[in-house]
């Protein structure tokens, strides 16, 4: 017998200026290594195809390479640029609009995260924000204002070519250690210029990507921006320790641009800063006053490491209560769902309807297909 939940919240439609999406729970990112080639297929727009009919309000897609040499990170992602690649994300636009649904690209450069070998051009160093030697190789070279300048203006053409294939908005990927983030963290931004020092130095990059996306795209067109503390090789990193570094970091990126922040968690529960109940999307909420994502760990209810993908965990309603009180009380305004429906596009519907038993575990199966 379905067990119904009383989520009014988390199911009510929720508007980001002119785009209205049906409900609060957003598809977030996740990396698939599924484009042969780096062009989406016709099985990638059915994979997204099938979470719009599961009921996502949103879906934000896997991380797409800008037109940039060495943005690329992964084997087998996507690029967002080049006529067979664009045509393949025009496919995936239009299955999910037929399908009922909203999507936004997240357009990504992978900088000092990105290995020597991937491809295109596998043998070139990456870029950041200095030079990083590995082994005596030279495996990052620190970018010169005109590789700034080279890469600003690639993501605003990326976000242009978004809107003009019929995306409903775009994400730029500011988290995780890659190139925007790995100007924000002054572990990895030791930098002498106007780039570099002060957390006012540290997020000129972003918030200039912001500006060249915001130019292409228009005023109307929804920018969202995600952001994390933690990074690839360091869980307890800070860029900021306390609200008003953290306000330093995002109302530069307000100023920009940016419509809605997606504030990247190992948990979306566990507050931000000592001392303070707060959440880091809660802060960022009061801070800019601006619609704010939270993601981490949706339906997942044991504690574990992110590390160990590999573990089958049960998909249970606990957290997803704990959502709504906490939309209810105004800590944030949607939320992001990854595992849960990786293993289960229609793990929304199932949720809704009450049928929790019929919910799919997430397992390591869940990361190596596209179903």
């Amino acid at each position: 017998m379905p067990n119904h939940l009383q989520l009014p919240t988390l199911f009510g439609s929720f508007s980001i200026g002119g785009l209205s999406i049906q409900n609060r729970i957003i598809m977030a990112p996740m990396t698939r290594g599924q484009s042969p080639g780096n062009i989406p297929s016709d099985e990638v727009a059915r994979y997204y195809r099938r979470r719009a009919e599961g009921g996502a309000g949103l879906i934000i897609t896997e991380c797409t390479f800008i037109d940039h040499p060495v943005a690329n990170g992964f084997t087998d992602a996507p690029a967002f640029y080049g006529k067979d690649a664009l045509k393949g994300w025009k496919k995936v636009v239009e299955e999910v609009h037929s399908a009922g649904g909203k999507i936004f690209p997240q357009i990504w450069h992978a900088g000092p995260s990105r290995m020597m070998d991937t491809s295109p051009n596998e043998n070139c160093p990456s870029i950041g924000p200095i030079d990083v030697y590995q082994k005596g190789e030279k495996i990052v070279t620190q970018m010169t204002p005109f590789d700034i300048h080279t890469v600003v203006e690639a993501f605003g053409k990326a976000a242009s070519k978004a809107k003009n294939i019929g995306f409903d908005g775009v994400e730029i990927h500011g988290a995780h250690s890659y190139l925007i983030d790995s100007f924000l963290w002054h572990k990895s931004n030791q930098r002498h210029d106007e780039y570099g020092g002060n957390l006012k130095n540290r997020v000129r990059f972003a918030s200039e990507v912001v500006s060249s996306v915001r130019s292409a795209v228009g005023p109307d067109f929804p920018i969202c921006f995600r952001f994390s503390q933690w990074k690839l090789t360091d869980y307890d990193a800070k860029i900021a320790s306390n609200p008003s570094e953290l306000e330093s970091l995002l109302i530069p990126l307000v100023e920009a641009g940016v419509d809605i922040f997606h504030v990247s968690t190992r948990r979306f529960w566990q507050p931000a800063f000592p001392d303070s109940s707060t959440t880091l999307a809660g802060w960022t909420k009061i801070i800019t006053g601006k619609p704010v994502i939270a993601v981490g760990s949706v339906g997942i209810d044991q504690q574990f490491s992110l590390d160990m993908f590999s573990q089958n965990v049960n998909l249970q309603p606990q957290s997803v209560e704990r959502v709504e009180r906490m939309l209810e009380s105004g800590e944030f305004d949607l939320i992001a769902v990854g595992r849960a429906l990786l293993a289960d596009p229609d793990w929304v519907k199932k949720i809704r309807s009450g049928c929790l038993t019929d919910i799919f575990p997430f397992s390591s199966g869940s990361l190596s297909s596209l179903s």
